[in-house]
């Protein structure tokens, strides 16, 4: 029982084997330029959408209530929220500076089966949200195509599950109307399934090269915000504004637990801290500066796009570019559509740079398979991205992104509460090890963000916490059956 939770010695974690290590070549504005990658995507550009005027099952039954246009106090209630798990991470990171994240610092602080559910839940966090960020990737890529004239079948660009789950009638009528394949209705999003192929392979070309590419889409991103914003700010209707919380606090926090899956960008950066330049100093500021400046995007987009249109209309995949057009700028929600388009491959690409280092670190440590562990002549762990990439791409072809956003936001709240433990941990531990950051007022800081996340994983439909249950119990059996007996640890 005591091998379950032997800790990881951070003397092991910290030096490690340079064969087996991955190149440091990002600097702190690199890892800014990640933050705002991964958490200037889905959320901003989808997920805002939902949370601002809820959501409906197919029975007609509510899942979530809107927050209204009271959302921008859902955005400042998960800065705050996040503000707290940043810190916690912020000193682990500086301290263990390894891939693998949440993993690593369980690893060095709660112990291996700690670890392992933690690196089994962010499977959550990173391959199956990028299921949803490529979902609601390749709608926007089809108001796109629609800009110009190509109107591809409804079948090719609709997965099965998001027919089966729409409350839609016309979406919903896919079921019945599409093609038929040995008795199964043919629905397939292709462009979802496309642009993680083209993400895996931009990967596998090498960290520099996928950071060089993410800042200039960040760049472009940022462009369409401030079009989208100034375009807003000249049209806003003081109406729209009310009423301003249609469903009180109960809209607010169920808006805030969806919105959530935006936030969890800042997490990605620990997971590039092998191959960060002097990590001590540079993860704590990609970490904290990144989450500063997207929370205050998101407070801004959030009050003009609830005063640009009633936020009954936002109930859509595509929420910005809706606005526009119902607002009569057909033009600009074009070139809103396309730098969503752009601004969402960035969270692709920084999601699936973080899905195969957890799953490398994991394999180093040999709870997976030695495979996983695997690094190419550029010493990136290319086995690993070609697997995630194949998989994410399978799960976009037939899967729905609202069930994916729930599944994600739990695992990672769950994750976040766990970082913030371990720092507490480690505080009576080890408490003479040295600090490059040091989480300030430690005991209140770190209790209150496990109390923040739990709260915010309160929002959470009944159904997640059963699937994520479910994942949980399915992980356990797995490291008994293997992690626990190849361990490096127990071995050693």
């Amino acid at each position: 029982m005591l091998q379950l939770f032997a800790r990881k010695p951070i003397a092991d974690l910290v030096v490690g084997d340079q064969a087996r290590s991955l190149k440091r070549v990002l600097g702190a504005g690199d890892l800014i330029m990640l933050a705002i990658g991964a958490v200037i995507g889905a959320g901003i550009f989808g997920a805002i959408g939902t949370a601002a005027a809820g959501q409906v099952g197919p029975d007609g039954v509510v899942i979530r209530y809107g927050a209204g246009p009271a959302l921008v106090f859902s955005f400042i209630l998960l800065g705050g929220v996040c503000a707290l798990a940043a810190l916690c991470y912020a000193e682990l990171a500086s301290m263990i500076p390894q891939a693998g994240s949440a993993y690593a610092y369980s690893y060095a602080t709660l112990g291996e089966v700690v670890a392992w559910i933690i690196g089994w839940d962010l499977i959550l966090e990173y391959a199956v949200g990028n299921v949803a960020v490529a979902i609601s990737w390749g709608d926007y890529f089809t108001t796109l195509l629609r800009g110009v004239g190509i109107d591809l079948p409804a079948f090719l660009t609709t997965g099965y599950r998001t027919a089966l789950l729409s409350s839609s009638p016309d979406v919903h009528g896919l079921i019945e109307a599409a093609p038929r394949i040995l008795g199964m209705p043919f629905l397939v999003n292709l462009p979802a399934f496309g642009i993680v192929m083209l993400i895996t392979w931009l990967l596998l070309r090498g960290a520099r090269e996928s950071s060089t590419v993410n800042a200039v889409m960040v760049t472009i991103k940022l462009v369409v915000l401030a079009l989208f914003i100034v375009v807003g700010l000249m049209n806003l209707d003081p109406a729209h504004y009310t009423p301003f919380a249609p469903n009180g606090f109960t809209g607010i926090h169920q808006g805030a637990a969806i919105v959530f899956f935006a936030y969890i960008g800042f997490d990605a950066i620990s997971t590039a801290a092998e191959e960060t330049r002097n990590p001590q100093r540079n993860l704590p500021i990609g970490i904290l500066g990144g989450l500063a400046i997207c929370t205050l995007i998101y407070v801004i987009v959030g009050v003009v796009l609830t005063g640009l249109v009633p936020y009954q209309e936002l109930a859509v995949a595509d929420p910005l570019s809706r606005a526009l057009e119902i607002a009569g700028f057909t033009r600009v929600g074009w070139i809103v559509a396309l730098g969503a388009s752009v601004s969402m491959a960035t969270v692709l690409l920084v999601f699936q740079y973080g899905q195969p280092r957890i799953f490398f670190a994991m394999a180093r440590d040999g709870l997976l398979p030695q495979w996983a562990a695997r690094l190419n002549s550029k010493r990136i762990p290319s086995t690993t991205t070609l697997v995630t990439g194949v998989l994410v791409a399978l799960a976009a072809l037939v899967g729905d992104a609202a069930e994916t956003y729930d599944l994600t936001n739990i695992g990672t709240l769950f994750a976040f509460a766990l970082v913030c433990a371990g720092v507490m941990v480690l505080r009576v531990k080890e408490p003479e090890r040295p600090r490059p950051f040091a989480v300030p007022f430690v005991w209140v800081t770190a209790p209150l963000g496990i109390a923040a996340c739990l709260f915010v994983m309160a929002g959470l439909p009944y159904q997640a916490w059963e699937r994520f249950g479910i994942w949980i119990v399915v992980g356990l059996i797995l490291y008994g059956a293997y992690g626990h007996q190849h361990s490096r640890l127990h071995r050693a």
